[in-house]
């Protein structure tokens, strides 16, 4: 980046209308588009909503560049055969719970961030602007003179093994395990491993942008709070080294040349930015009387659909918490939902599946499959002490969705399933046998 900004800097908040320089008074004051840019920039608008969509709603950020983005070369297919957008409406699956162990990276492959990623399940429709995908990335170069654009849909980045540095049009965002990294559909990024191989989670969201969910009864505070988000200010590279840019664009892949960077915004302002946000922040409610709150007391971000109170995906979060609750059975008790549920774990042990479920794995149960604490997990909360208990150094997470996940062939096929994976439930016995006289 500019050699003046190899320090990296942040803005707080969440949506917050940002004003950021690299350079003094490289932005236009009192317009958008004045005839002639400060510094000779181009002006150019990036809009994440409607140009109509409400007030409170609309994102939209104007970044003034050293070259406008139209300035690249012709388009022609590029191969990416594991990154599939979509659910395939003709796959047969069974109602079951599926799990899967941990990707291993692949020995003597070498993948950047785009080439490493795999689809596992997905639903709706790019194109309609409906459901998510729902992938894996295993990463083992970085991105050097090659940027990523997704014009299917915004993308939040769980990383589950080595940190992150995502260089964007609008600036630097380093991200370790533990934090996430939301990027809007349309802004320019690239990946570097800054520990080397690394492994991790993404949502690609078709539907409606990411926000904070509506507190309720709850009140004016708590889960995440706008404050901790952190923006990047403004960054650009000197280099005038050519570049390989990828598209995704309805479904599939494109790659174009460029003659220079990518990353050579000077300035910007608006309230479409990329993101980073560190999971200890979350302020997490729980019941402190008894019984086991739903999990939408631990809701990150939403993605809304067109029927109020059913997300087209919330991003939820299981952190270190204590778990207080009087004649209670503490972990989740056994449910069918509506909505379907993709789960992983990013570190530590998941309380309901103690040694069943490893970092870097994951799990899916879809509309109405039944699911719930295994058969160890069962016998140790009916029987254990109900004293305070801090559940430490965890974090798991889930992608809910009103729409049915489908795995994809590599998910069922090449990815690691776990077959055995109903046998945890096996041996949960009618305990009501002797008590029916």
């Amino acid at each position: 980046m500019s050699a003046e900004h190899h320090t990296l800097q942040y803005q707080s908040g969440f949506g917050n209308e940002y004003a950021t320089e690299a350079v003094p008074h490289a932005l236009p004051q009192g317009r958008n588009s004045p005839q002639r840019a400060p510094l000779d920039l181009y002006p150019e608008l990036i809009s994440g909503t409607a140009f109509t969509a409400p007030r409170h709603e609309n994102r939209r950020t104007w970044v003034y560049r050293r070259q406008p983005s139209v300035v690249a070369g012709r388009y022609q297919p590029y191969t990416q055969s594991l990154w599939t957008t979509g659910g395939d409406r003709e796959a047969a699956m069974a109602p079951e719970p599926l799990r899967w162990n941990p990707i291993p990276f692949e020995p003597g492959v070498e993948q950047d961030f785009v080439d490493g990623m795999r689809t596992l399940v997905a639903n709706g429709d790019a194109d309609a602007q409906t459901g998510m995908g729902t992938l894996v990335y295993l990463a083992t170069r970085s991105m050097e003179q090659r940027a990523f654009v997704n014009a299917d849909g915004e993308m939040l980045i769980v990383p589950q093994q080595g940190r992150l540095r995502i260089t964007t049009e609008m600036g630097v965002l380093d991200v370790k395990p533990g934090e996430i990294a939301l990027l809007p559909r349309g802004v320019v990024f690239k990946v570097a491993l800054l520990d080397g191989p690394s492994r991790g989670y993404v949502c690609e969201n078709y539907g409606a942008n990411f926000r904070l969910p509506e507190l309720g009864p709850i009140g004016s505070n708590g889960l995440a709070n706008a404050r901790d988000f952190q923006a990047p200010v403004a960054a650009f590279e000197e280099s005038g080294k050519p570049y390989e840019l990828i598209k995704k664009f309805g479904g599939r892949f494109w790659q174009a040349p460029t003659k220079s960077s990518p990353f050579n915004v000077v300035a910007w302002h608006g309230n479409l930015a990329p993101v980073k946000y560190d999971t200890v922040n979350f302020m997490t409610i729980g019941s402190i009387s008894f019984d086991h709150p739903d999990p939408s007391i631990f809701t990150v971000l939403t993605s809304p659909s067109d029927t109020p109170g059913t997300a087209n995906c919330d991003f939820v979060i299981f952190p270190p918490r204590w778990l207080v609750m009087e004649d209670t059975f503490r972990p989740p008790w056994y449910h069918r939902n509506l909505m379907s549920e993709f789960m992983g774990l990013v570190y530590g042990e998941y309380d309901a599946k103690p040694g069943g479920f490893k970092p870097g794995g994951a799990s899916l149960h879809n509309c109405m499959v039944p699911h719930g604490p295994d058969e160890e997990a069962f016998e140790k909360a009916s029987n254990a002490p109900l004293a305070p208990q801090k559940l430490d150094n965890t974090l798991a997470f889930m992608f809910e969705s009103r729409y049915r996940f489908i795995p994809t062939a590599f998910a069922m096929t090449q990815a690691p399933l776990d077959q055995d994976y109903a046998d945890c439930w096996a041996g949960l016995k009618d305990q009501f046998a002797g008590h029916d006289n």
